[in-house]
This record gives structure tokens, C-alpha cells and sequence, in this order.
């Protein structure tokens, strides 16, 4: 059954702004963006929008059935194919080591040449808060990824920090988003997007394959599909993803 207007809950998130060009989308892992924020990413390519990807690690430390070196390399192809899904054509890995990343001046340094290299109007991570909202502590390489990206914005802007790292300062990053946040403040239309997000992240085949039977997101559409539901009222819509909104 399909709910009327005057039946459906009233909208409780913003739309995202939608009148940029150009996103750099920035996290720790092949499969991060995967679990959510594709299906964002597929509309906006839709919409003529460049989305570059930049991973900080391989994800060589992901798959405990396969040594680093193995892995990393089957996780940099599953994640080019994945992003292919979403109309990304660039994808990069900066080379941190997986399950390490820090909040460092090194990781900044990357980041802000990146983002002096790609020059976006709006970054677009993963949910850097110490929980998602359900049982368990966020990953300790998503919250420093998202920290050191806010740092690294207002880093990439001032001539004077990281001189020698390459690119001209950058300063046109307007905001910052982070997918799945418990403390979200706007969303994305993904309805005619989420068959696209759900076939980016089962490029992932060796990956979830490797995770433990019953663990959280191994089946990727059902997973994503009723997160999509979940949140689509929260903007009057049928499929929704999440974002926290940081104004840079």
C-alpha cells in the first residue's frame, strides 16, 4: 500500500544543496562509500556532477582470509568497478595503512594536496561520529578520516601550511558531508538511485564474502533498500540517505 500526501509524516531533514559542480568524496576503505552514500553519488552523476573518489587505505587489513598484499590489490579493482556503477571515473588511494589511519599531519598533508589538486566545491565522507547510532563503536579509521578532512579543508585554503605538498591553496569548499551520521541534518532523494547504490556495493563480491555469516550489511540489498525506506519520510520521500551537513 502507498501512503497519500496527507497521510505521509512531515519531512524532518533538509535537502542537500545541489547547486555545486565538482565533489571530492574522501574515506578509509574500499566499501565505505558502498554502504549508503553510492546511491547519493549515482544522482549526482546523473545530474552532470563530477564525484572523485579518494581512499585513504587499500583495505589491505579488511579480508582475514587473505594476506595484505592480495587483498589490497582485489579491493582497489572491486572499488574502481564499484565507483564505475556511479559514473566515477577517478579513483584514488593515498596509501595509509588500513586499520591505522590517523588524524596526523601526514594525512592531512595528502588530503590537502588533493583537495588543491581536485578543487570541489563539497566533500563527501562517511559517518566520523563514535557511533552510527546502533550497538557498537564506529571504526577508529572513519573517525579520524573525518576529522582530518575538516582540518584539511581549512588547510588546503592557506598558502602558508603544507608549502611543497602541490597545487595552488583552495579555499571553494563550501561544506562537508558525512553519510549515516546519527546526527544528520539533511538527506538525499535516492529513489530512482538505489538499484545503482545496491549493485555498487556487490562489486564488492571477495569483500563481503569474506565477512562473517550474519554480520551487519552482508546482503546488500536488503540492507541498503530498507535503510533507503527507512529514511525516505525523513524528507517526504520513498528512499533517502542521510547526511550530516558541516558548513566549511
Amino acid at each position: 500500500l502507498r501512503m497519500t500526501a496527507a497521510e505521509a509524516p512531515s519531512p524532518t531533514l533538509e535537502p542537500v544543496p545541489e547547486d555545486w559542480d565538482r565533489a571530492l568524496a574522501v574515506v578509509a576503505h574500499p566499501d565505505d562509500l558502498e554502504y549508503g552514500v553510492a546511491s547519493a553519488v549515482a544522482r549526482w552523476t546523473d545530474q552532470g556532477k563530477t564525484v572523485t573518489y579518494c581512499l585513504l587505505t587499500a583495505g589491505e587489513a579488511g579480508i582475514d582470509a587473505l594476506p595484505p598484499d592480495q587483498c589490497a590489490r582485489i579491493r582497489m579493482e572491486e572499488e574502481r568497478r564499484s565507483a564505475a556503477v556511479v559514473g566515477v571515473d577517478t579513483v584514488e588511494f593515498l596509501g595509509h595503512p588500513d586499520g591505522l589511519v590517523e588524524a596526523n599531519l601526514a594525512v592531512r598533508r595528502d588530503l590537502a594536496a588533493t583537495i588543491r589538486r581536485h578543487r570541489p566545491d563539497v566533500v563527501v565522507s562517511i559517518n566520523f561520529r563514535e557511533r552510527f547510532g546502533f550497538p557498537g563503536f564506529n571504526h577508529a579509521d572513519h573517525r579520524a578520516t573525518g576529522l582530518a578532512l575538516i582540518d584539511a579543508v581549512r588547510d588546503a585554503g592557506n598558502r602558508w601550511l603544507f608549502v611543497g605538498a602541490g597545487g595552488e591553496p583552495w579555499a571553494g569548499v563550501r561544506f562537508a558531508l558525512f553519510g549515516n551520521s546519527p546526527m544528520a541534518t539533511h538527506a538525499v532523494d535516492v529513489t530512482a538511485t538505489i538499484d545503482r547504490g545496491v549493485a555498487s556495493l556487490q562489486e564488492h563480491r571477495v569483500y563481503l564474502d569474506g565477512l562473517a555469516p550474519g554480520t551487519l550489511g552482508t546482503d546488500p540489498d536488503g540492507f541498503l533498500r530498507g535503510m533507503a525506506t527507512e529514511a525516505g519520510p525523513s524528507l517526504g520521500v520513498e528512499a533517502a540517505v542521510t547526511f550530516e551537513l558541516i558548513p566549511l
